[in-house]
């Protein structure tokens, strides 16, 4: 009898219904691991959730200063471009309602003495720059301000400045660029060239201003810089009002859109001192009558609500090997020195 190899076992066939089975289980299992935290943030708030409640209480952070002190110094820091956008702050209005939540906070906490407002910025929009200039102005009211300007405080950075009881900037620093700018680009001359022709219909003669597609007449030029000018006019009015310097004097000096230096800044009186970040400390604990304080920043909190902002965004990562310039969006009238855009 010949001797014949046992069968090969069947190798069995997989089928990818598990793999489909593993990802819906783990997509549920996400899903209720979230619900339950969800819940346990409900219940330690001590009810139903609010869905109309805006303004969360920023978390302290101590970093400076006598540790163990009970006075408080609450450090704010307005940092880069002004501006309304909300993209990249976790406040829902953005830069603007981010820093005032800031301020508020600061205010409301009687263990807060003094405010030290932390400048490092060219300036930004004209509405943004003049709500932030506002609320450093309501601030003061009940308590020290100190604006400390880094490396630039210029334009609408400078104009929130002004708010503060005081200014510090360092020699170094660059300011001033009191003025105001708008920009939109003519593209006529480039359409001439490659055919294109643009046809435009409007209820009104003003309706398209600033139309990229033609030349502006005398009649729009004239129209946007009384604009231009209305505003100037009030930069001007508060930077003479909080320094108490001559309107006319100014706008025949320093108020003609110039950089200074933290030295002609203090020279021509648009700041109170040469100093550092040490300085505006020591400062804030004069102005508030206390030997030592803490010094504090704030941060956001964790909640479901930023963390569920965070996932829904789309992040990319970009390297770059030199800052990009600034581009001004047509239209909107901005604090912004010249230098940062060109």
């Amino acid at each position: 009898m010949q001797n014949t190899p046992p069968p090969l076992a069947a190798t069995p066939v997989r089928r990818p219904g598990w793999v489909v089975y593993s990802v819906v289980v783990t997509f549920f299992l996400f899903l209720s691991i979230l619900a339950n935290l969800f819940l346990f943030a409900v219940a330690l708030g001590g009810g139903r959730p609010d869905f109309t409640r805006h303004r969360e209480a920023l978390i302290e952070e101590p970093f400076a200063g006598d540790f163990d002190a009970t006075d408080k110094i609450a450090v704010i820091y307005l940092t880069g471009v002004i501006s309304s956008e909300v993209d990249g702050y976790p406040s829902e209005e953005g830069m603007v309602g981010y820093l005032t939540e800031q301020l508020q906070q600061a205010v409301e906490d009687d263990r807060v003495k003094a405010i030290i407002l932390r400048i490092n910025s060219p300036g930004g929009e004209v509405v943004a720059s003049d709500l932030l200039y506002r609320a450093v102005v309501e601030a003061r009211e009940t308590k020290p301000v100190v604006a400390c300007m880094d490396s630039v405080g210029a334009s609408g950075g400078y104009y929130v400045a002004v708010g503060a009881d005081h200014v510090i900037a360092t020699d170094m620093t660059i300011t001033g660029s009191i003025g105001v700018i708008m920009q939109t680009l003519t593209l006529q001359g480039l359409m001439d060239k490659i055919g294109i022709q643009a046809h435009t219909f409007k209820s009104g003669q003003y309706k398209d201003l600033l139309n990229p597609t033609r030349e502006p007449n005398e009649a729009e030029r004239a129209l946007v810089q009384g604009l231009i000018m209305e505003v100037y006019e009030k930069f001007v009015g508060i930077v003479a009002d909080e320094r108490e310097l001559e309107v006319n004097a100014l706008k025949a000096g320093m108020a003609d859109g110039r950089i200074l230096s933290g030295k002609q800044a203090l020279a021509a009186g648009l700041v109170d001192e040469l100093g550092y970040f040490e300085d505006a400390i020591e400062r804030a604990q004069q102005l508030s009558g206390i030997q030592t304080a803490k010094v504090i920043r704030y941060q956001m909190p964790f909640s479901l609500r930023n963390l569920f902002r965070f996932m829904g965004e789309s992040r990319t990562v970009r390297v770059e090997l030199q800052p990009a310039p600034f581009k001004l969006q047509a239209g909107r009238l901005y604090f912004l020195p010249a230098f940062l855009f060109q």
